[in-house]
């Protein structure tokens, strides 16, 4: 089977470089046209169900999949993005005026440190595995999984685990991408087939 990792289309907050985290920010006119191509582009990947963080951005973005291919969207609590506490709504530079010290323990520590008010990377973590354990458990079929792009490359981590890759490689997903991951049922073992497509988006 197949599993279908899939970043929100654009949101304003997405062209104003701010941090959105579980902010729940709705797509802007051109992320809800990008979810329209998408839908398209995913056409010659059929799936069974669809699976969305309970943020907006999100579930529309699932929603033009779901209508497309005439498959239930279901909301699915843990696919959300990082939450980033008291940063959320502020751009990186804001940050840094603001938090400096906060931001560099961050910086330096990002898997026990949370920012104020938000979550460490070890509970990100911990949380997209409840939630792919759960998609996994009902999945009757290729699945596509509507999340967020720090919260895409956790679960891609997460499913990649046990694959070797170079750890200085950053993942970097872009709005309304697909990156597609083949799931061996006999052996549970996962294998990254496609990072970041956009092509549906060209034109």
């Amino acid at each position: 089977m197949k599993l279908y990792l899939i970043r929100h289309g654009q949101t304003d907050w997405n062209v104003a470089g701010k941090i959105q985290g579980s902010t729940d920010i709705p797509l802007n006119d051109t992320g809800r046209r990008q979810a329209a191509c998408l839908a398209k582009g995913m056409e010659s990947r059929p799936v069974t169900k669809v699976f969305t963080s309970t943020l907006s951005r999100a579930y529309e973005t699932g929603l033009a999949i779901g209508k497309s291919q005439n498959v239930p969207v279901e909301q699915l609590k843990g696919l959300e993005e990082v939450g980033y506490g008291v940063w959320e709504g502020m751009t990186m530079a804001e940050i840094q005026e603001k938090y400096p010290k906060e931001l560099e323990l961050w910086y330096n520590s990002p898997v026990d440190v949370a920012p104020p008010e938000g979550e460490s990377q070890v509970q990100v973590y911990e949380r997209c595995g409840r939630a792919l354990d759960t998609i996994l458990a009902q999945a009757r079929g290729d699945v596509a999984v509507v999340s967020h792009g720090a919260t895409v490359v956790f679960l891609l981590e997460y499913l990649l685990k046990d694959t070797r890759r170079d750890e200085d490689e950053d993942i970097i997903v872009g709005n309304a991408s697909i990156s597609t991951i083949e799931c061996d049922r006999e052996t549970g073992r996962f294998t990254l087939v496609e990072l970041n497509d956009r092509r549906h988006l060209e034109g």
